[in-house]
């Protein structure tokens, strides 16, 4: 990186490459380039993350050696070319042209269209705008707190119904979130209508008037295809002003969106995805929206690998939202499927050479199909649409996707026909679909985690920001085996089912021997299953024997004297300063 104040006195010569530089900006070894860069033909600045670095300004006209003659070969001016002939029709629509430095840009979308070429749209770059946002977290490993504030700022963009879009995640836990629009100085508040933790898209409209004046909605356009043109809009690090970058579709399948923890219809692209670019709009050559940016894979095996959420999964969050008046989820089936691939594996569960289907490995107990299906059930086909032996339905031409899309472009409560082969008999059922109801939930969906807190001893619900909290963004190799376990394969056997921990041992003269027990799970209170958090927390306040013992994982049991436990809870209360010991949708 060249510091202000360094020596900026350019030798004679070619410029000398630079080994030491990790991300460098290669430029044609011409004669004409290196005469071009001789002169300070103008460079745009590469910006990186990690690395910075600022390329020469070009020379100005109040130099005092502007207009001096140059030693060397003559500078070659550059004369207009004419338009060139398309290089591939079929997968370009403009021929791209290099300038002098190395760039290219597209005829098409330049000064100067081919002819019988049609010219690409101009996003509607106005309805774009900045989002600001105050956030609070709520202190999972200390639940009676909350952690200091931080700020952000993503993208979002302007619908129909004054209404303004971006990801769940650029509002998660909000405290205030202000929308400032392209070329104002004037930040408006937002209020929050809607947030879709599982597709990752928020809801938000603006009550100032003025806000809405000159703006005017996006249109959303059709699911695009493979090689098709996208232009992502925003307002990514590196700058306070909207940035435009460009690529083109790699891939449309399932893909998993991280932060809602489910699997959805997404679009894999090349244009740069960075910090600060969620929410905001992927446009394609018509000026139509066709996505959403939410998140990039970020792997040294990988370069400019981003992901759009699609107009499907934006539609249904919008009609969800104007249907119900709130966001109610994508539905699932709550079965876990094996595929039937193996023709011997086929003949055994008495499928003809011509069925195809996947098999029911299990089903959870709190889902509406485990009233109708069983496990080793063969799912042949959902909603009339045959499912093949590696659980794909054809989807567009020359394209398979998985049959989970078909459940997700269903409505919470929407019924589905579903076919199955059960002892070689074809049987049909009408099954009502839900939302997935997990043991350790992804999100608490912006409510303050639960505790209740007895001689010290702190129980909470375990979730998947509480493991967050207590092993880092890698708890999936730092958390203990037991709960991981519980994460991956656990199915609540009750829609009320929690799974309950001793947190912490907050250390007093009566817990003493206790100390070391963080983090595990509560099977029993005085030989009564704890069925969740609330039900442990009855049950002691309630209790009455001399004893408070608690059964815990591993064999281990915990046992203290009832009245001398409930009075020492006050005073370690008052020296931990825990204004109570219940929160608040625990007490009774």
């Amino acid at each position: 990186m060249k510091m202000v104040g360094e020596s900026n006195k350019r030798k004679r010569g070619r410029k000398p490459k630079n080994p030491s530089s990790t991300e460098t900006l290669d430029l044609p070894s011409t004669t004409a380039a290196a005469a071009a860069a001789a002169d300070a033909a103008a460079l745009d600045d590469v910006f990186s993350v990690t690395n910075v670095e600022l390329i020469d300004p070009p020379t100005t006209s109040s130099n005092a050696n502007a207009g001096a003659h140059r030693r060397g070969r003559p500078k070659k001016r550059p004369m207009p070319e004419k338009p060139q002939p398309l290089l591939s029709p079929a997968a370009r629509r403009a021929t791209l042209r290099p300038f002098e430095n190395g760039d290219f840009f597209d005829v098409a979308v330049g000064p100067m269209a081919v002819e019988g070429t049609p010219a690409r749209m101009v996003p509607a770059m106005d309805a774009v705008v900045k989002v600001f946002c105050v956030h609070t977290e709520p202190n999972f490993s200390l639940p009676w707190q909350r952690k200091r504030q931080y700020s952000s700022s993503s993208s979002g963009f302007v619908i129909g119904g004054r209404r303004v879009l971006t990801n769940a995640h650029s509002v998660e836990h909000y405290t205030q979130v202000k929308l400032k629009k392209r070329g104002s100085d004037t930040k408006y508040l937002a209020t929050v209508l809607a947030i879709g933790t599982e597709c990752d898209i928020a809801m938000l409209t603006v009550d100032d008037n003025e806000f809405w004046q000159g703006v005017s909605p996006v249109e959303f356009g059709d699911l695009p295809a493979l090689q098709d043109a996208v232009t992502v809009v925003g307002y990514p690090i590196g700058g306070d002003t909207i940035s435009v970058t460009s690529g083109v579709v790699s891939r449309l399948e399932i893909l998993s969106y991280v932060h809602g923890s489910t699997e959805l219809l997404g679009l894999q692209i090349d244009a740069a995805i960075n910090s600060g670019n969620s929410g905001g709009p992927a446009f394609n050559d018509k000026g139509n929206c066709v996505g959403i940016a939410f998140q990039s894979l970020k792997h040294e095996d990988a370069e400019n690998i981003g992901y759009v959420i699609p107009t499907p999964v934006i539609m249904h969050f919008i009609q969800d939202y104007e249907k119900n008046g709130a966001y109610t989820g994508f539905p699932i089936l709550g079965v876990e499927w094996q595929k039937m691939e193996n023709p011997d594996l086929r003949t055994a569960m008495g499928m003809k050479p011509d069925q195809k289907g996947v098999r029911i490995r299990r089903i959870d107990p709190t889902a509406p199909e485990s009233k109708v299906l069983e496990p080793s059930d063969i799912i042949l086909s959902f909603d009339g649409v045959d499912i093949a032996n590696d659980g794909t339905v054809p989807f567009r031409h020359g394209e398979r996707i998985g049959f989970s899309y078909l459940v997700s472009q269903k409505y919470t409560g929407d019924d589905a026909a579903i076919k199955v082969l059960r002892n070689y008999e074809i049987l049909d059922f009408d099954i009502k679909l839900a939302t997935h109801k997990r043991l350790i939930p992804a999100h608490i969906k912006g409510r303050p985690p639960s505790y209740y807190i007895i001689a010290g001893f702190v129980f909470t619900t375990v979730s998947v920001p509480y493991l967050r909290s207590e092993y880092g963004k890698d708890y999936e190799y730092e958390a203990p085996v037991k709960l991981l376990d519980k994460l991956l394969h656990s199915m609540p056997q009750s829609p009320d089912e929690q799974l309950v921990v001793v947190s912490q041992v907050l250390v007093a003269d009566i817990n003493i021997g206790y100390e070391d027990i963080v983090n595990t799970q509560v099977h029993a209170f005085n030989g009564k299953p704890v069925k969740n958090l609330k039900s442990l927390a009855t049950m002691v306040e309630s209790c009455e024997d001399e004893f408070l013992k608690f059964d815990l994982e591993y064999q281990q049991i915990v046992v203290l004297r009832t009245k001398t436990a409930k009075a020492a809870t006050l005073d370690i209360l008052a020296t931990h300063c825990i204004p109570s010991a219940i929160s608040d949708d625990l007490k009774l």
